[in-house]
């Protein structure tokens, strides 16, 4: 059974077989025709006594592919139990942005280890990509890259590739700098294939040149990508000279890092980089208990609110029955604006700029929304509720109901659109103006409509 065929679970049993067997023989012929990833995930689901044996049976070339899909406790225990020897043959291997990722995850002593076992030269690149901001460009940057001179030959461009290519991240785009390192051009791989062996690089390179700063937001960077479907970018310094490049897989990485952060600061849950099975109890309840604290603190106004008008429902107490429809239909109407407008400022569709057309375009849609709701409402209340559950509803009580509903709709919109802009504005993840934020805001703002209206046209 080839392993396109065979499923991860059935090959983890088999491996748990060939282990418990001692056929290491069988056991390194099934790893190598598996993909590193794959490697990776059927290490982290043995025993954890098994997964040093299972790695020293890999070839080290593959052994560094999969050490890199290897999550941070697994590499930890890993590089703990290498030798010197073992250490270095993997570091060898690695990419260094790679090296770079795995030590901003290591405690001291073990970062220790690493840069003792990595030469004087790459030890120098990794300690000045360790300087960079945590969220900048330079800090993902990989220094292993094919640059080439104007003056080269398409001939002397590809002995330069089958002269270094093994060891660079990628060679499907090269960079063309001048003496001072400046980046003057770049061009790819089938340029250079379907161009004559005495052109020259400067003749065919593409001077278009999309880059990225060092100390550029690392999301940004990565929208690019998204953008303008790169596999590399170049990253310059402030005078243009040619640092490093970043390529997709780290692109894809910082993607799928800030869209989970976005996720859980929108549920708000405080980000968390481990796997959720990985992740301990007291860890996990540490991450969620501080904005519930705030969030259950901030409904205090809620509850203030009802103790005010506790006559008013005294005197019509069927009004006690819909405040949570009321709640929930703004919060959740509030959450619609909201998380589309964070998905906007994600994609950098929506800016400080567009605030006045943002609110423009949801009040329209809040009004339609919300006399649509309104009626649908006032349809519901005098049939089903009155005439069906015969509730004391009078066509008043009805419209306070819905009337509450359009203004609720409107303001949880209005809420819901601007907050998130606003914190972007001022340096605050959009993120958190979510879910739970705007609802606990919007449950305040409905309860005092509908005890304002209830005032009014109930005589209360």
């Amino acid at each position: 059974m080839t392993y396109q065929k065979e499923t991860l679970e059935e090959l983890i049993e088999r491996m748990e077989t060939y282990l418990a067997e001692k056929k290491y023989v069988d056991a390194r012929k099934t790893l190598l025709d598996i993909e590193p990833i794959d490697i990776a995930y059927i290490m982290e689901t043995l025993p954890e006594d098994t997964i040093p044996i299972v790695f020293r049976l890999l070839p080290k070339e593959l052994a560094a592919e999969v050490f890199v899909e290897l999550d941070t406790d697994s590499q930890e225990d890993l590089i703990k139990g290498f030798s010197k020897q073992e250490l270095k043959e993997v570091i060898d291997e690695l990419y260094l942005d790679d090296t770079v990722d795995i030590i901003e995850e290591m405690p001291a002593n073990v970062v220790k280890r690493i840069l003792a076992a990595s030469d004087p030269e790459s030890r120098k690149t990794i300690n000045t990509i360790l300087q960079y901001p945590e969220d900048s460009t330079g800090s993902i940057m990989t220094t292993e890259y094919i640059d080439l001179k104007r003056f080269n030959t398409v001939s002397d461009a590809f002995k330069r590739i089958r002269r270094v290519g093994q060891d660079m991240e990628t060679i499907s785009v090269m960079y063309v700098v001048d003496a001072d390192r400046h980046l003057v051009g770049f061009m790819t791989i089938r340029d250079l294939l379907l161009a004559e062996e005495d052109e020259t690089v400067g003749e065919i390179m593409d001077t278009n040149i999309i880059s990225a700063a060092t100390l550029d937001d690392q999301e940004e960077t990565a929208r690019k990508f998204e953008k303008y479907d790169f596999l590399a970018m170049p990253v310059v310094d402030s005078e243009n000279r040619l640092v490093g490049i970043v390529t997709i897989d780290d692109a894809l990485d910082v993607l799928v890092e800030e869209t989970t952060e976005d996720i859980e600061r929108m549920a708000a849950i405080t980000p968390s980089y481990k796997p959720y099975l990985k992740t301990g109890i007291f860890e996990t309840v540490w991450s969620r208990i501080p904005w519930l604290l705030l969030l259950m603190v901030s409904a205090t106004f809620t509850g203030q609110i009802i103790s005010s008008f506790e006559d008013a429902l005294a005197a019509v107490t069927i009004l006690t029955a819909y405040i949570p429809m009321l709640m929930d239909t703004g919060g959740n109407a509030g959450s619609q604006a909201s998380v589309t407008i964070i998905r906007g400022i994600s994609l950098d569709e929506i800016s400080l700029k567009d605030i006045i057309k943002v609110i423009w375009k949801e009040i329209r849609v809040a009004v339609i929304i919300g006399c649509i709701l309104a009626v649908c409402n006032f349809a519901k209340l005098m049939l089903i509720d009155k005439g069906l559950f015969h509730n004391p509803i009078t066509v008043q009580v009805a419209l306070v109901i819905c009337m509450t509903l359009v203004v609720t709709v409107f303001a949880a919109k209005l809420v819901g659109c601007s907050l998130p802009i606003l914190a972007k504005a001022i340096g605050f993840d959009p993120a958190v103006m979510a879910s739970p934020f705007i609802t606990t805001i919007v449950d305040a703002i409905s309860l005092l409509i509908y005890f304002r209206f209830a005032q009014m046209l109930l005589k209360l």
